[in-house]
């Protein structure tokens, strides 16, 4: 831990922060290179348009997880972005299907976004008393995450609203469920 943080927080506090701020680094650097896998291995009618949505949102997320170690930095820490940092912050299972049809893998990813969102709304929980400017920062880039979620959605929605995976649990599930409607 650093002798200092920004101006107004306490040096405990900004490391509290950080920490916090190092899981959510994690979890953008796992999920650009999800976003990649899925980017690199969908196949079937719908390849060229999941293919090509996905790579701006690689961009969008690689520039979360800069502005989160930057920030991690701003607080007098040091960000780990390493492969180790994500396996060692891992929460969650890594991505499980390999090659296979665009609403499989948009089932499986929208499962990813639930639970990336879900940890990123705790987070904006655990630091919106000590520190402001790191939940706004949260906000904003939640706001986009459930943006970028409902555009997954769109593709697996049916037409009384239901998600053609609904109930799954897994990634795998929710895959083997899309492909059969």
């Amino acid at each position: 831990m650093s002798e200092f943080t920004v101006p107004g927080l306490k040096t405990d506090d900004g490391a509290n922060v950080a920490a916090v701020l190092q899981e959510r680094l994690s979890a953008y650097n796992d999920l650009h290179l999800t976003l990649k896998h899925i980017h690199w291995n969908v196949v079937g009618p719908n390849f060229i348009g999941v293919h090509e949505m996905i790579d701006p949102h690689v961009d969008v997320v690689r520039g979360y997880a800069d502005d989160v170690a930057e920030r991690i930095a701003a607080l007098g820490n040091s960000p780990k972005g390493t492969v180790g940092a994500i396996e060692s912050d891992r929460t969650w299972d890594d991505y499980s299907v390999g090659r296979d049809d665009a609403r499989a893998h948009l089932a499986a990813l929208d499962l990813v976004y639930t639970g990336l969102i879900t940890d990123t709304r705790a987070a904006i929980d655990s630091v919106g008393k000590i520190d402001p400017i790191t939940e706004d920062m949260l906000i904003s880039q939640s706001a986009q995450l459930e943006k970028f979620q409902w555009f997954i959605r769109a593709h697996l929605e049916n037409s009384v609203g239901s998600l053609v995976h609904e109930g799954s649990s897994t990634e795998l599930g929710a895959a083997d469920k899309a492909r059969q409607n």
